[in-house]
């Protein structure tokens, strides 16, 4: 998944025939400016970890209807633990997820906020349930990354 510049994706489109613009489109979406980058590159990614994104939907805490559409982007969140529990749902390492949060337009997780270290250490530790990760958070003294129940 390499970045290229402007330039080469200037010179790739200089003789393209117009049937081969959806392969073009395809190949170097990594590189291109597009609403969607968050969409196909999560997508990508658990598609490649072979896992239903209607069990990733349930695993997040959220309904279908809901992650359909934060991850279509056709709803958009500002809730950075939602984009977070769809990145743990789908397995994703923790490159993946920061990837996934920078294109969502969110923050990375860091290492020098508390919370964030901890979730770094359940994820570097193969922790993809999220029962896991709030029992360390909440041993931390630190909110949970799923919400709370409503009764």
């Amino acid at each position: 998944m390499n970045k290229k510049s402007t330039n080469e994706l200037d010179a790739l489109l200089r003789d393209m025939n117009p049937k081969d613009l959806d392969n073009y489109y395809k190949e170097n979406r990594d590189s291109m400016n597009t609403e969607k980058t968050f969409t196909y590159y999560v997508k990508d990614v658990i598609q490649e970890k072979n896992i239903r994104l209607k069990d990733v939907y349930s695993f997040a805490g959220l309904s279908e209807s809901y992650g359909e559409q934060i991850l279509n982007m056709r709803k958009h969140t500002k809730d950075r633990d939602v984009i977070i529990r769809l990145c743990v749902a789908g397995r994703l390492t923790l490159d993946e997820i920061n990837r996934a949060l920078k294109l969502y337009g969110m923050q990375p997780l860091y290492a020098k906020d508390k919370r964030d270290a901890c979730m770094i250490v359940a994820i570097n530790n193969r922790k993809y349930q999220l029962f896991e990760i709030d029992d360390m958070l909440v041993e931390q003294g630190l909110k949970k990354l799923s919400p709370d129940e409503k009764n």
